[in-house]
């Protein structure tokens, strides 16, 4: 939680007046046990109604003063706990969108997910908790002790006792309970993934009937939630009859001992009952308390999840802010010796090297796992290169600010990603102020002649769509407004042939876009430029259809495995 305290700076005020009021509060609540021994000793034994009727009204003050101050109290602490979730959300979110795809691979959208809402909740509480009872809760146990002390030394020997055995308890549930939070919260992250999981592959559990696994799997999870939330919650349990017996026990012995010195003389019934409203004052102190270390030690693990995602930096960094000068005459791409690996030993792209000229068509073909994505993935730098370097215009990607480089670029991933909203909204991601004009010509190079009103409403992950037509929509979101380059990945694999070769000879107009198309289909980039083949990481061939099929064996077989000699 202290790394978390940046995001309170706003509040200073806040949190200096919202515990004083609570503060100031309690000391009127101490108060209330000697007008209580005055009402008795002076008014109820002296028959004193007058006496009554003034002590009374201080009693009803001294209520409406603390109800005042508890109100003000929470009025702050809602006020801070809610900004200082806000701001922690946002600054959350903002980091995310930092990471590269490597530290969102590790994470885990699920684990994100939850650290986003619940854990950031849970922190929400534990400030509004802290300021309302951390400050209160303490100062009404210690000031119970020293009014008791000043009534009867002795007596107040039972206070210390107890609240010592009191605080030893609280230790000892503290220890205990904080390790499983921490592994609640996991398991929470397991449950959001598993849902997720079932949620986004809904037709295909129900395709291969596997409801019943899917469902196993998900209950196996939430017992595991439900036994760790029963142990942690077998530990909380112990708090208030284990403190109501030690303060009972307490209340107890008070009035065993206190009725002997109120026949001696030393004491006055009065007396006896502030010790008691004390004791009981220590009791319920105590018991906050015990509430305020559960919530504090749930908040702990929550807030260490969260600086977990703050401290994680992301492997791609942007270098540079500023808009970079490019050359013009430069190839378009180029890569130069280029190796690239995930991290796990084994390369997915080595000594990878070519060019690719300003308003050329290009293809990359290639068998599934062989570095296709990925080598488009170095060029929006998604992810640096172990060795070697990427050009765009000229210009290593890494000196571009990262709005430069992907700003130009229009990209249609190899899946097809739409967002919840209406069609021009999803069309104006590539170029914000695009006119509607600008859209359907997107629209109609893209063969998405099925839309005729851009605020026809786009489900959640286009799901009213089918895929062929969530392909053509993120097809046409990428050439809005005509960047410089645009990147199709595997982006016609739901087309009929029919609409592909409308789709690509409609592309093939404009000769001031270079274009670079990953697919399975060789007959989408026989006519290309320049097609470039991969095998294994490794680039096996590049050159035109022509002179692949003479001089690379594996383009040669690609070709042969989807087409008859006659049609290659």
């Amino acid at each position: 939680m202290f790394k978390l305290r940046r995001f309170l700076k706003e509040y200073k005020l806040q949190l200096i007046v919202g515990p004083l009021c609570k503060l100031f509060e309690a000391v009127l609540e101490l108060f209330v046990p000697l007008v209580m021994a005055a009402i008795i000793d002076n008014g109820i034994l002296k028959n004193d109604t007058d006496y009554i009727i003034k002590m009374g009204i201080v009693l009803l003050l001294l209520a409406i003063a603390g109800l005042s101050s508890a109100l003000v109290c929470q009025y702050m602490a809602s006020y801070t706990s809610q900004g200082a979730g806000t701001k922690i959300r946002d600054a959350l979110f903002k980091h995310i969108g930092t990471l590269s795809h490597k530290e969102l691979d590790e994470i885990g959208t699920p684990a994100l997910i939850t650290r986003m809402t619940s854990d950031i909740n849970a922190v929400q509480a534990n400030i509004a908790m802290t300021m309302r009872l951390l400050l209160r809760a303490p100062f009404l146990i210690i000031g119970a002790l020293v009014m008791a002390c000043y009534i009867n030394f002795e007596l107040s020997l039972i206070f210390f006792i107890s609240s010592l055995i009191i605080g030893l308890i609280l230790y000892f549930v503290m220890t205990k309970s904080l390790p499983f939070y921490k592994r609640i919260q996991k398991s929470l992250d397991r449950i959001s993934l598993l849902s997720r999981e079932n949620l986004s592959g809904n037709r295909v559990i129900r395709a291969f009937s596997k409801q019943k696994a899917q469902q196993d799997s998900l209950d196996e999870e939430a017992n595991n939630l439900s036994a760790l939330s029963v142990r942690v919650g077998r530990l909380s349990a112990l708090l208030n009859p284990a403190t109501y017996a030690v303060a009972y026990g307490a209340i107890i012995l008070i009035l065993w001992f206190g009725a002997g010195k109120v026949n001696s003389g030393e004491l006055l019934s009065g007396d006896i009952v502030a010790l008691v409203s004390y004791m009981i004052q220590i009791l319920l102190a105590m018991i906050v308390l015990a509430n305020l270390v559960v919530l504090l030690s749930r908040g702990s693990a929550s807030a260490s999840r969260i600086n977990e995602v703050f401290e994680t930096e992301p492997s791609v960094k942007e270098l540079n802010t500023k808009d970079i000068s490019t050359d013009k005459t430069a190839p378009k791409i180029e890569f130069k010796d280029v190796t690239f690996s995930y991290g796990d030993g084994d390369s997915e792209l080595e000594n990878i090297s070519f060019k690719i000229e300003r308003g050329s068509f290009v293809g990359i073909i290639g068998t599934t796992g062989s570095g296709k994505s990925t080598l488009l993935s170095l060029i929006m730098r998604y992810y640096d290169t172990a060795k070697g370097a990427v050009f765009v215009d000229g210009a290593d990607v890494k000196d571009y600010p990262f709005s430069q480089l992907r700003g130009n670029i229009g990209a249609a991933p190899q899946k097809a990603v739409l967002f919840s909203g209406t069609v021009r909204e999803n069309m104006l991601w590539q170029k914000t102020d695009a006119s509607d004009e600008e859209i359907f010509k997107a629209l109609k190079t893209a063969q998405a002649d099925f839309i005729d009103d851009l605020d026809k409403h786009v489900s959640q992950g286009g799901l009213n769509f089918s895929g062929g037509q969530r392909q053509r929509l993120c097809i046409a979101r990428a050439i809005v407004g005509s960047p410089e380059l645009v990147i199709l990945d595997d982006s016609f694999s739901a087309l009929d042939f029919a609409t592909e070769k409308a789709l690509r000879n409609e592309l093939l107009k404009n000769k001031d876009t270079t274009y670079i198309v990953v697919t399975q289909r060789c007959s989408t980039i026989m006519n290309a430029d320049k097609i470039l083949v991969l095998e294994d990481g490794k680039l096996e061939g590049e050159g035109t259809h022509s002179e692949l099929i003479k001089n690379c064996e594996a383009y040669r077989e690609i070709c042969l495995s989807q087409l008859k000699e006659a049609e290659i």
